[in-house]
C-alpha cells in the first residue's frame, strides 16, 4: 500500500484480470473502494451490487451455487452477505479467491485493515496503542474485526463505550481474556475521550436490531465538537461510515478527523494491494 501511494494508486499489475463484485447488501464506500482498486490496477470488474433481488438468489438459487458459476467468470470474487458465515462458505466451494467484504454482524476484515493502515499513517508505532471505540458494539462488524486486530499489537490498550445494550459479545471478551489483551468498558465515551490516541465511531445497525430497540436507542450516544477537543493533540477520530447522527459535522474540520479523507483513501490503496497479493 505505501509503494502504491508512491505512484498515485495507479497499476497495470492485474491487466487482463477480472474482479466480480458480489453484493447481497447496501454499500458505497466497500464496494466502489474494490472496484475502484481494480480499475486502478488495470483489471476489470463485473457484478451486482444487490444481489438478493438482481441475481438468481431471487430464484431460489444457493449461495454455493453462485460462487461455483461465478468462479468461471472471474479471477476473484467480493463478497458482501447478510449471514455471518457467508464468506467461509462461499471459500469451501470456490475456484478463485474470495475476499470478505463484510459478512452479516460476523467480520469485516479489509475494514479492519484499512483503519489500521490509516492509524498507522499518523502513528508509526501502534505498540501501547490508546484505543476506545464507541457506539453499536454488539451488532457493528468494523468493530470486531478492528478489535481482533488491534489485538495483535504489543501492549495495545482498547475501551469501549456504549449504552447497556449494545456492549460487545461475550465471544471477544473470552478472545480478549484468553489472550491477555487489556480492555475496560464503558456506559459514556466522555469518561475516556481526554486519554486516548485513537476514537473510533460507529453507527447504531438499525437493520439488526428491532424498530422499537433502535427508537428507543437513537441519539443515546454522539460525539460533538466539544467533546472532541477534549481529545489530546496527536489523537485522531475514526468512522466507517456511513454515519446518522452519532457523529457531528462540526467535527469534520478538526486535524484529528480523518474519516472523510484519509480513511478513505486507505481503502483504495490496501484493497490495491490486497488483490495485487491474490491474483498477480
Amino acid at each position: 500500500a505505501d509503494a502504491l501511494r508512491q505512484t498515485g494508486a495507479r497499476s497495470n499489475a492485474l491487466a487482463g484480470r477480472i474482479m466480480c463484485s458480489l453484493f447481497y447488501e447496501p454499500s458505497t464506500r466497500t464496494r466502489l473502494s474494490f472496484e475502484s482498486a481494480m480499475l486502478r490496477s488495470g483489471g476489470g470488474v463485473i457484478g451486482t451490487e444487490n444481489a438478493r433481488e438482481f441475481s438468481s438468489a431471487a430464484k431460489g438459487e444457493s449461495l454455493e451455487d453462485t460462487i461455483r458459476v461465478i468462479g468461471h467468470y472471474a479471477d476473484a470474487i467480493v463478497l458482501r452477505h447478510y449471514e455471518s458465515n457467508a464468506a467461509i462458505r462461499a471459500a469451501g466451494v470456490s475456484r478463485v479467491p474470495i475476499i470478505s467484504a463484510g459478512c452479516g454482524k460476523g467480520q469485516h476484515p479489509t475494514q479492519a485493515l484499512l483503519d489500521v493502515y490509516t492509524i498507522r499513517q499518523r502513528r508509526t508505532d501502534l505498540t501501547g496503542l490508546r484505543v476506545a471505540m464507541m457506539g453499536d458494539l454488539k451488532h457493528g462488524r468494523t468493530v470486531r474485526s478492528l478489535a481482533y486486530l488491534l489485538g495483535k499489537y504489543p501492549k495495545i490498550e482498547l475501551y469501549f463505550a456504549s449504552p447497556e445494550e449494545l456492549r460487545l459479545e461475550q465471544d471477544i471478551r473470552a478472545h480478549f481474556q484468553e489472550h491477555g489483551i487489556y480492555f475496560r468498558e464503558y456506559e459514556s465515551v466522555e469518561d475516556i475521550i481526554d486519554s486516548v490516541d485513537v476514537l473510533y465511531i460507529t453507527r447504531l445497525q438499525q437493520g439488526r436490531m428491532p424498530d422499537e430497540d433502535y427508537a428507543r436507542l437513537s441519539g443515546s450516544y454522539s460525539l460533538n465538537r466539544g467533546m472532541a477537543q477534549r481529545m489530546k493533540e496527536g489523537s485522531i477520530i475514526m468512522h466507517p461510515l456511513p454515519r446518522v447522527g452519532e457523529l457531528s459535522t462540526d467535527v469534520d474540520t478538526l486535524p484529528g478527523a480523518v474519516y472523510l479523507n484519509e480513511q478513505v483513501e486507505s481503502g483504495v490503496l490496501v484493497r490495491m494491494a490486497l488483490l495485487s497479493s491474490l491474483l498477480r
